[in-house]
C-alpha cells in the first residue's frame, strides 16, 4: 500500500496539475457574470488591499487676470480604505483503504487509476469554488457581498462608501399604457449621472432579470408593437428563457441562476442595473496564499496542493484555496426595478 501512496508524491500530482484538472460537471453552474469580463484583476503581494476613491466631479474655472497664478487643482477628497480579502478553502480526504484493489493493477495503471480519483475531487471543489466566485460576483453586482449562508455580509458597497440605495423603479409593466422606453431611457440617464469619471463611450447597461419580470417584459404592448413592420422583428420573436433582449440600449438577461432557485438567484419580478465598461467600477483582488513558499509573491487566483498523513501515512489530501476579493467602486451606479407596483 505505501508504493500506491507514493504515487501521490511522483510530479503528476504537482501544484500546476491541481489547478488545471479537468472539470467534472454536475448540477448546472452560473458563469454569466464570470464570462462578461467585468472584473479588473488586481494580484496583491498582501491579504489587505487598499481601495482609493474619489469623486472626480467636474469644476467650472474662474476667470482670472493675465500673470496671476493659475487655479490650484483640489485633490483632496480622496477616500482610501483597507479592505481584507477573503479566505476560501476546500479539501476531500482520500483514505489508503478505499486505495485498497489498486495495489494489484501494473505502475501504470495505479497512476492513471489514482489520477482519476484526485481529479474526480479536484473537479468537484473546483466546481464549488467557481460557483463561489460567481455568487460573489452577484454580489459585488448587487452591491452587497454575501457569505455562503446568503445572510452574513462579508462586503457592503452601499455602506462601506456611505452611499443610499437607490429606491427601486416601477416599470408598471401589468400596465399597456407604460412608456417602458422612456423608463429605460431614464434609468440610464440616471447611471449616467452617477458614474462620475467612469462611464466611457464603449460603456453599456446590462440588467439582470427574473423570470416574470422579463416575460412581462417582452411582451408588453409597446415592445409587442415594435416587432410591426419593423426590421427587427426577428430578433424580437420567438424570445426563448434564459435569453436575452435590448431595448433602449440596455440588455435585459433573463438570469438563470442556480438549479435550486435560490443560491444564485434573481427574485422573479426584479430586475438589477449594472454597468459593462465602466473604468474600474468592478475589480476582483487576489492575495497570496497563507503558506511559507508564497510569502510576498503576487496573488494568484487559486492554489492547489496535495497534503500527507505524516503520522500513519493513511491518507492523502487535495486542497484548493482562493483569498479573492470582489469589489464595487461606484455602487451609486447599480440600480433596480420591478416589474409591477
Amino acid at each position: 500500500m505505501s508504493t500506491v501512496m507514493n504515487i501521490f508524491d511522483q510530479n503528476a500530482f504537482g501544484v500546476v496539475e491541481l489547478n488545471d484538472q479537468v472539470v467534472r460537471k454536475v448540477d448546472y453552474k452560473p458563469q454569466l457574470l464570470g464570462s462578461l469580463g467585468l472584473f479588473k484583476p488586481i494580484y496583491s503581494r498582501s491579504r489587505i488591499i487598499l481601495i482609493a476613491k474619489k469623486e472626480n466631479t467636474l469644476q467650472l474655472i474662474p476667470t482670472s487676470a493675465t500673470g496671476a497664478p493659475p487655479e490650484e487643482l483640489d485633490v483632496t477628497g480622496m477616500d482610501l480604505r483597507p479592505f481584507r480579502t477573503t479566505r476560501l478553502a476546500k479539501g476531500s480526504t482520500i483514505y489508503a483503504e478505499t486505495l485498497q484493489g489498486v495495489a494489484a493493477l501494473p505502475m501504470d495503471e495505479q497512476v492513471r487509476d489514482i489520477q482519476s480519483e484526485v481529479a474526480d475531487r479536484i473537479g468537484q471543489i473546483t466546481d464549488d469554488l467557481e460557483l463561489t466566485w460567481e455568487h460573489m460576483r452577484l454580489g459585488a453586482v448587487l452591491g452587497v457581498v454575501y457569505d455562503a449562508d446568503g445572510t452574513t455580509v462579508i462586503n457592503n458597497w452601499f455602506t462601506e462608501w456611505g452611499i443610499t440605495q437607490a429606491a427601486e423603479v416601477d416599470f408598471a409593466l401589468a400596465t399597456d399604457t407604460t412608456d417602458v422606453r422612456k423608463k429605460c431611457r431614464d434609468l440610464k440617464r440616471a447611471m449616467q449621472k452617477a458614474a462620475k469619471g467612469v462611464w466611457t463611450p464603449s460603456t453599456r447597461v446590462c440588467a439582470l432579470t427574473g423570470d416574470a419580470f422579463f416575460d412581462d417584459l417582452v411582451n408588453h404592448k409597446q415592445i409587442k408593437e415594435t416587432k410591426l413592420g419593423n426590421e427587427r422583428a426577428p430578433a424580437l420573436e420567438n424570445i426563448e428563457g434564459y435569453s436575452s433582449i435590448e431595448i433602449e440600449g440596455i440588455t435585459f438577461i433573463n438570469y438563470r441562476g442556480t438549479d435550486d432557485g435560490s443560491t444564485l438567484s434573481i427574485p422573479t419580478d426584479k430586475a438589477r442595473f449594472f454597468p459593462i465598461g465602466a473604468n474600474g467600477a468592478f475589480q476582483v483582488g487576489y492575495a497570496p496564499a497563507e503558506f511559507f513558499p508564497y510569502v510576498n509573491q503576487r496573488g494568484q487566483e487559486k492554489y492547489g496542493m496535495i497534503i500527507a498523513d505524516k503520522d500513519r501515512d493513511a491518507w492523502r489530501r487535495p486542497e484548493i484555496y482562493s483569498y479573492p476579493l470582489f469589489i464595487c467602486t461606484r455602487p451609486e451606479m447599480l440600480l433596480r426595478a420591478k416589474r409591477a407596483a
